[in-house]
């Protein structure tokens, strides 16, 4: 075997920088180093570009999520707090007579989450149905880019949830941050044998996960493929994210049709509101609707 190329994938510096340098000095390894997805992916291409491909990515499990949690901690996206400090403080607004009893559509801000339309749901409530951005959901991305590349994960803490989202993924290799390096050189060259390297712990729980993620999922696909062509139509514009309106509009029905369509396929599914449908519709592997191709598209010769 030839010179190992190694991706290390972290976005704590400190612990990257220290990782590729112990790594660096084994003569048969070279080491790159990315501190984001983003600049992952540009490694990635780029070393393709050249004819020197990456053999193994080790990718960092909570890549990015820090950062993430904090913004959701602050309820902000980035700058917007700083947006909220220029922004002038509005007056009070005036009182006035005692309104009129009148019946009218609560806001989205007073709904609980099941009773959302997916459009209408927040970064922290659409976790119900997705898992948030981490390492793992970059790691599905690179592997799929590259089919060659070999990916570890590197965690803190052993997870068999996460771990058999990784193996999904299309990781091979799940590995402790605190491991020797001793132990990651042998999982490196583990696997590109094809060998797929799991911590002794992990191996139990991670084969109960993968056989429940299994199990939920020829249940749900049992449930989709009860639903009509127009239904199995209509979910998938539900998992896009596309309300009644929308829907109308991109099928060509009626507002009411659409909504006895959307009633239909909520029984059919067993549930009762679209963000659960969305769930089992993910679980069973639909796709959402594609964009709709603007008429002028459309209709060019």
């Amino acid at each position: 075997m030839g010179r190992i190329r190694v991706l290390v994938v972290d976005d704590h510096r400190i612990f990257a920088e220290a990782l590729a340098a112990s790594l660096a000095a084994e003569p048969d390894v070279e080491v790159g180093a990315a501190g984001s997805a983003a600049a992952a992916e540009r490694a990635l291409e780029r070393a393709a570009a050249e004819g020197r491909a990456y053999d193994v990515a080790l990718i960092d499990a909570d890549l990015g999520t820090e950062a993430a949690g904090a913004r959701a901690r602050s309820g902000a996206e980035p700058g917007e707090e700083a947006r909220r400090r220029q922004a002038p403080t509005a007056p009070p607004p005036r009182r006035s007579a005692a309104p009129t009893p009148t019946t009218v559509a609560r806001p989205a801000d007073q709904l609980r989450p099941e009773q959302l339309r997916p459009d209408q749901l927040r970064a922290d409530q659409l976790r119900a149905v997705s898992p948030p951005p981490d390492g793992i959901t970059l790691l599905g991305r690179l592997r799929r880019a590259h089919p060659g590349l070999r990916a570890v994960v590197l965690a803190t803490a052993d997870d068999p949830h996460r771990a058999a989202r990784a193996l999904h993924a299309g990781a091979t290799g799940w590995v402790a941050k605190e491991s020797s390096l001793a132990r990651l050189l042998a999982v490196v060259r583990g696997v590109l044998r094809d060998e797929t390297h799991l911590p002794p712990a992990l191996l139990t729980g991670v084969i109960r996960e993968l056989t429940t993620a299994r199990r939920d999922r020829t249940e749900s696909e049992r449930l989709v493929d009860t639903l009509t062509p127009r239904e199995k139509q209509i979910l998938r514009c539900m998992v896009a994210g596309l309300g009644r309106q929308a829907v109308a509009e991109r099928l060509y029905l009626s507002p009411h049709t659409v909504r006895t369509h959307m009633q239909n396929v909520l029984g059919k599914l067993g549930v009762h509101s679209t963000l659960a449908a969305v769930a089992v519709a993910r679980r069973a592997g639909v796709s959402p609707a594609e964009p709709a191709v603007p008429p002028s598209i459309a209709s060019a010769p």
